[in-house]
């Protein structure tokens, strides 16, 4: 066992310095993002090559239900084939024993990628680049909140209490002190990710209250996407530790700002190591502005996966914080897609569309395939807008059913994605989409009962 655990990456064999590894938790992300797989004893992950799960955890709803998407040979459940990929091992810090966690990515019986898995999806996508010569580069941004305590699904989501005792308030963004008031929880996410080997760029306060932003450093798709969904859990377990939730839900609270995960997009040129959105005298590029053009031609299509739940539209609310149309601009954080203030060499491409409810291996690769598309197709964008883009028509959808409607007739899209990935995703959110249907909520029982 010695000798797998020595080419472990530098922060796990940190982590084991000196210690006795007892579990190893063997992981894939599903559909909406949640971590699933096997936690086996050490010395028999030091055996296996491999382990097997059942296709259908890629069947299956955030409600536990499932979509009817297991294809002709009906829903048998078949054996994946789970192989480790040893550069994602990481410390699990918030166990009780020396654990470690490995992202797995999965393959059928011939040894083809399961299509639908998020990870084999991120990963076809940037293929796609890499066979134009490309070299995609995004830098997530990851907003959430903590807030109290909450076992009662009835009960309204409420601010957390602060280090002063008194509830996070909103409409502090950046301050400092708003920041300390949860200076015991970002003290264990700072923790956490040391132990795990991540770099935090920065930790902010964000509008809501109790809403942090935590940004990490560009680098590879695939790799940032292992940490976004790494850290989702790491923040959790952080928050309960401090009898507070953090979540990543789009708009836990009502009258306050959603949570978003912009991506930052810059591609460089896999030879020259260039950024192909500048040209040699700094100046933006044609390939700049069809990636631009992209986004805004492909992302309504795109929606129903970076916004992936019912509660996802109602973050995309006129002023508050969250696009309504994508409109771009130069550092301008009002339209959906944003240039950033930067030298030539740094220039990218901000999507403020995404939420942070979305599974971070789809986000990104939806975002990168409608850029794709605007590169392959070469047209130009709208005229850069200028003002407050909160005054324009918004121009994506509204409801989750909509969304769905122009994702189902993105041919285009679907290619990129893959056909049996947007075959398997429509199915299961369609289940969803149903299942949330059938509940009537507070607002009818109010407003419906006795007015109608």
């Amino acid at each position: 066992m010695s000798e797998w655990i020595e080419n472990l990456p530098q922060a796990a064999r940190q982590y084991l310095d000196g210690k006795r590894l007892d579990e190893v938790e063997c992981i894939v992300a599903d559909l909406p993002g949640i971590a699933r797989g096997k936690a086996v004893p050490a010395s028999k992950f030091a055996r296996q090559d491999y382990f097997h799960l059942p296709d259908s955890i890629f069947y299956q709803t955030i409600t536990g239900g499932w979509g009817e998407a297991a294809g002709d040979d009906g829903f048998i459940e078949k054996d994946m084939i789970l192989r480790p990929d040893m550069s994602t091992a990481t410390a699990a810090p918030w166990t009780g024993d020396w654990t470690l966690q490995v992202i797995h990515d999965s393959y059928d019986r011939d040894e083809k990628p399961i299509p639908f898995a998020p990870r084999n999806v991120l990963k076809h996508v940037v293929s796609l680049y890499e066979a134009e010569g490309w070299s995609p580069v995004v830098a997530p941004e990851m907003e959430f909140f903590l807030v109290a305590r909450n076992i009662d699904p009835k009960a309204e989501i409420a601010p957390m209490m602060g280090r002063s005792g008194r509830p996070a308030a909103a409409r502090q963004a950046y301050s400092m002190t708003a920041v300390d008031e949860f200076g015991p929880v970002i003290d264990d996410i700072y923790d956490f990710a040391e132990a795990q080997g991540f770099e935090i760029d920065g930790i902010t306060q964000e509008g809501g209250a109790g809403q942090l932003e935590i940004n990490l450093l560009h680098g590879d798709p695939v790799k940032l996407a292992d940490e976004v969904f790494y850290f989702k859990r790491l923040i959790r377990e952080a928050a309960l530790r401090h009898d507070c939730f953090a979540t990543f839900m789009a708009k836990p609270i009502a009258d306050e700002p959603g949570s978003a995960m912009h991506i930052h997009h810059s591609i460089l040129n896999s030879e020259t190591g260039q950024n192909i959105f500048a040209g040699s005298d700094g100046e933006e590029t044609a390939l700049f502005r069809h990636f631009i053009a992209g986004l805004q031609n492909h992302l309504p299509s795109a929606l129903a996966v970076m916004a992936p739940y019912v509660n996802s539209y109602r973050r995309y609310v006129r002023d508050h914080a969250a696009p309504i149309n994508l409109e771009w601009a130069r550092d301008n954080r009002t339209t959906g897609i944003r240039v950033p203030l930067s030298s030539p060499k740094s220039r990218r491409v901000e999507n403020r569309i995404a939420g942070m409810d979305c599974n971070p291996y789809l986000g990104i690769a939806a975002s990168l395939a409608c850029g794709y598309l605007g590169m392959m197709e070469g047209r130009e964008p709208r005229a850069e807008f200028k003002g407050d883009a909160y005054e324009g028509d918004p121009d994506i959808p509204q409801i989750m059913g909509e969304a769905l409607e122009l994702f189902d007739g993105a041919t285009a899209l679907h290619e990129v994605l893959g056909p049996e990935f947007a075959r398997v995703y429509s199915i299961v959110k369609r289940a969803e989409y149903e299942e949330f249907l059938q509940v009537i909520s507070p607002w009818e029982r109010e407003h419906l009962l006795l007015n109608v």
